[in-house]
């Protein structure tokens, strides 16, 4: 019970992962599949020969083949990983492999040596050996290493089996065989691996996006903030410096130069407060316009649509701002999406903002969500919204928000929308 748990939470976990880390997960996977592939056919081909090696024969052969499957599955494992640049290249699994498959296809040779095996049904394995090699040897080698090995292998093997007695015929097909197995393998090999390259490097292509937007966010910020202060500040300093003077001196005008320092001071503080109720306040068209341009940078098809958005007041534009402005976050870091949808209606009592990608799996209401979206509940609570997510079966999450436009109190006063005013 314990380990059907598991298991099922272990397929739930693949499920709600993000799609890059999904498709490194069925890459890297079907990858491994090819080396139990070669294991099972191998040790098969073993079982039918009735007539065939004896049996110290086979349990050699058995032992060989198991261990040349094993490696397999470790240098496919090492191989990606070096080829994604995450280890150092693995030289003695690939070394080890390439051994055991000289030594695999030296075995089967020799029961042809002996007469223990025909060539016609000792050539299949050593033809599934080569092609096999071929395989993860491109992550670990360059192409053309790795095909150059291959090819001398593989004259070596059909050079002995002609003088062993292997016709003519025979040898001509199993050198087709792995030629044609060999170019397979390898391009799927190589082109899964690489394809995971771009994967990873399109996802951290992304993730620095969403950083450098942050970046210049407070680039701006603080930009601002510098415009704003930094000459009031310099002329504040200056002045309290002529005052101490004046006052050393006894003159009256010290006085005067300190109110001028009060002024500017006000002036500085109401400036400032200008800047951060700018910061803090989300212009609603301003973040439409930049969630459509950020989304789509992103590979992200992203589609508007805006009715009666401007007949809002604005302190009902600023809190959908917000939910437009946390909604694309969520989007670019948390979900894998190929369509976002935003869609707002503000014509009747309830102004209704919604907001649906593609990418996140799973179904269900969401009750949480992090601190982002409770901020938002919280500051559309004030003006009496809602805030909902709802995880769809087809894999589409829905954040929907609801403020009334209509009249309602607050203190004892009416708050209306601009177009009742």
């Amino acid at each position: 019970m314990a380990s059907e748990k598991s298991a099922l939470g272990w397929v739930e976990r693949i499920r709600r992962s993000s799609g890059p880390v999904r498709f490194h997960q069925y890459t890297r996977y079907t990858i491994y599949s090819f080396a139990l592939f070669e294991g099972v056919a191998l040790l098969f081909w073993i079982v039918a020969q009735t007539e065939g090696p004896p049996a110290w024969a086979a349990v050699v052969l058995g032992a060989l083949f198991t261990a040349h499957t094993v490696c397999h599955l470790l240098l496919s494992r090492a191989g990606l990983r070096y080829y994604l640049g995450t280890e150092e290249r693995p030289v003695r699994p690939a070394a080890a492999y390439v051994a055991l498959t000289a030594a695999g296809i030296a075995a089967v040779l020799a029961l042809i040596g002996t007469g223990e095996l025909p060539a016609s049904q000792a050539l299949p394995p050593v033809v599934w050996l080569l092609m096999f090699l071929a395989g993860p040897l491109p992550l670990v080698l360059s192409a053309g290493r790795s095909a150059a090995l291959v090819a001398v292998l593989l004259a070596v093997s059909l050079l002995t089996a002609r003088a062993l007695g292997a016709a003519g015929g025979e040898l001509a097909a199993a050198a087709v065989g792995t030629v044609l197995g060999a170019v397979i393998f390898g391009f799927s090999y190589r082109c899964s691996a690489w394809t995971m390259r771009v994967v990873s490097e399109l996802e951290a292509a992304r993730e620095t996006q969403a950083r450098l937007a942050v970046a210049e966010e407070r680039l701006r910020f603080g930009r601002d903030l510098h415009d704003v202060l930094g000459r009031n500040l310099s002329v504040i300093a200056l002045k309290s410096e002529l005052a101490v003077q004046l006052a050393q001196r006894g003159s009256p005008s010290a006085v005067d130069q300190m109110t001028e320092v009060q002024r500017i001071a006000r002036e500085s503080q109401r400036e400032m407060r200008e800047v951060v109720r700018g910061y803090r306040e989300a212009d609603l068209h301003t973040e439409l316009v930049g969630a459509r341009g950020v989304l789509r940078a992103a590979g992200i098809d992203c589609r508007i649509e805006d009715s009666g958005s401007g007949e809002l007041a604005e302190p009902l534009q600023s809190a959908l701002g917000w939910v437009v402005r946390e909604g694309t976050t969520n989007v670019l870091r948390h979900a894998d999406a190929g369509r976002c949808t935003v869609r707002l209606r503000a014509a009747g009592e309830v102004a209704e903002l919604v907001m649906e990608n593609d990418g996140v799996p799973g179904s269900g209401a969401v009750t949480g969500g992090g601190s982002g979206l409770d901020g938002l509940r919280e500051r559309l609570a004030a003006l009496g919204g809602t805030l909902t997510g709802e995880r769809r079966g087809d894999g589409a999450f829905r954040l929907t928000a609801r403020i009334p436009t209509r009249t309602r109190r607050e203190g004892g006063k009416d708050v209306r929308g601009e177009g009742e005013r």
